[in-house]
């Protein structure tokens, strides 16, 4: 059997436009459900090459390939509670985008973070989960406590503004991400791969632009074609 050529890898911008159109078939309540039949599967067997690698929560309630209405073949997912990252993410996302093709690195937050929730709790009153849930909260208190600094009263007032902490959040992963990665920030530095943080309102259903590293033809609040670094 020759072997399956690898496709041709789309840009940053493409894939963020794929992204895009299936969230909206996703919140119009109207998904394609593509590549999800017994052909798609055969094809696959040889080889996956994803166009998009999705780094976020566990919650049972953000499935990417739902979210995005995308199939099977199509995104290299990596989640953990509360998108907190390791080594293992790191190299995961680095597989995915090195040795699979994957042009886009997404990270995923959402609304009624439960993590999110437990650091905030944690720098109000200095309670601590119980076993190894607290290793996933330490991991995301310093996305939300340089916020937190300064005036005491102002602090606790942020940390009850749960958007604007899962925001934060997003942020800081995307850096860190971008940071830690050496592969990563020469695929953005390439142009072939960018690094974008969503947030996801599991009501609405729609993943809202909060930061980009790398050129997807847009930035959040803006329709102009942009990069940011």
């Amino acid at each position: 059997m020759n072997p399956v050529p690898m496709p041709e890898r789309l840009s940053p911008r493409d894939a963020w436009a794929l992204l895009r159109s299936g969230n909206d078939r996703f919140v119009a309540d109207a998904p394609a459900h593509p590549s999800q039949g017994a052909d798609r599967r055969r094809e696959l067997q040889a080889a996956q090459h994803p166009h998009t690698v999705i780094f976020g929560c566990s919650d049972s309630r953000v499935a990417a390939e739902i979210i995005f209405d995308q199939g099977l073949g199509d995104m290299f997912v990596v989640r953990t509670a509360g998108h907190v990252v390791d080594t293992t993410v790191i190299g995961s996302i680095e597989y995915g985008v090195d040795i699979l093709g994957a042009s886009l690195v997404v990270v995923l937050g959402h609304d009624s973070c439960g993590a999110v929730a437990a650091a905030a709790h944690t720098l109000s009153t200095g309670e601590q989960p119980e076993g190894f849930v607290r290793a996933v909260v330490d991991r995301v208190i310093p996305s939300i406590a340089s916020i937190t600094s300064g005036d005491p009263a102002a602090a606790m007032g942020l940390l009850s503004d749960q958007d604007l902490l899962r925001r934060e959040h997003v942020k800081h992963t995307v850096g860190m991400l971008h940071g830690y990665s050496a592969g990563l920030k020469q695929a953005v530095e390439e142009g072939r791969c960018a690094v974008v943080g969503l947030e996801y309102d599991l009501a609405v259903g729609n993943a809202r632009l909060v930061n980009v590293i790398g050129d997807i033809g847009e930035v959040p609040g803006t329709e102009a074609p942009l990069s940011v670094r």
